[in-house]
């Protein structure tokens, strides 16, 4: 076990930032004693270097250094009725599915988007990116385009501007924009800080309303762009990566294209047609662009 802490970092930290799984992945997987280090089973914790034998499931992990390696950045339009798991016992189409392959490191989903979820989806090779992406701690907005079935009066989204108590604890909207519509079909633009499950669509049930549709279109500072078709990606450059990153605190890191070979079997991946178990896509009632205008924002 390595002991010389000023060179080694947590098992956890160390395999999510090489891109092997989440920490949450990574801590179940010790739990399940399929990771050793130097021939012996892992502990939760544990300290590890890059002078270290890490293997998962009998398979060696290449261990970097904190300062070393690169960083790639992808966005996905998600569409609806496609799931976020890596593998899915049902048989259902995952978004792992499209994706360009890689060699020797593994796409990581920055958060997850319900099955009737379609829109904004990124993937980073970077775990430790990625964790801090999502930790409620760095306070990255998520910005939805949304649907609501009902009677909304000021006085709703006032009441959600303000904050309810949901059975998972304080939830609110710090931004809400009215986009127009009438009836059924009416629009809103809404942001919240933390990626808590079907949170959007709790806080609307919340105030006896429905979410017809929901769709993502902003995580931090990427906005989807309107000629991002559904089940397609881009891979982003090294500006919007490097801003990213800034505003969770954490140093640029080289952005590397996919070569070519890459880029022709993600593009193959992309050419499969879609067939999504969800509401296909209509146009009419989508809203892809993020809002700048607020009704409420705090």
């Amino acid at each position: 076990m390595t002991t010389d802490t000023t060179q080694s970092e947590r098992i956890q930290k160390a395999l999510s930032r090489a891109g092997v799984g989440s920490r949450r992945q990574i801590e179940k997987w010790i739990a399940e004693q399929r990771i050793t280090v130097n021939g012996v089973l892992a502990e939760l914790g544990q300290r590890i270097s890059t002078k270290d034998d890490v293997k998962l499931d009998g398979q060696q992990v290449k261990i970097l250094s904190e300062q070393a390696g690169l960083r790639r950045v992808l966005m996905y339009n998600k569409p609806e009725g496609v799931v976020c798991s890596r593998h899915d016992p049902e048989g259902r189409p995952t978004v792992f599915d499209r994706l360009p392959p890689l060699k020797g490191e593994r796409w990581i989903a920055i958060g997850r988007l319900d099955i009737n979820t379609s829109g904004l989806l990124l993937f980073t090779t970077d775990g430790e990116l990625a964790n801090r992406l999502m930790h409620p701690s760095h306070q990255v907005e998520r910005e939805y385009a949304v649907r609501v079935m009902g009677e909304v009066t000021q006085e709703t989204t006032t009441q959600l501007f303000n904050g309810v108590e949901l059975e998972d604890g304080f939830a609110r909207f710090t931004d809400i924009v009215d986009s127009g519509g009438e009836g059924i079909n009416h629009w809103f633009h809404v942001v919240i800080m933390e990626g808590r499950n079907r949170e959007v669509r709790r806080l609307w049930e919340s105030q006896g309303l429905q979410v017809s549709r929901l769709k993502r279109v902003r995580y931090g500072s990427v906005i989807m762009p309107s000629n991002l078709r559904l089940g397609r990606w881009e891979s982003l450059d090294q500006q919007a990566v490097d801003k990213l990153a800034d505003a969770v605190g954490l140093s640029p890191k080289p952005v590397t294209p996919l070569n070519p070979k890459q880029q022709e079997q993600g593009k193959r991946l992309q050419r499969k047609r879609l067939k999504p178990e969800g509401r296909p896509n209509n146009k009419k009632d989508t809203k892809p662009k993020a809002k700048h205008k607020t009704t409420h924002k705090r």
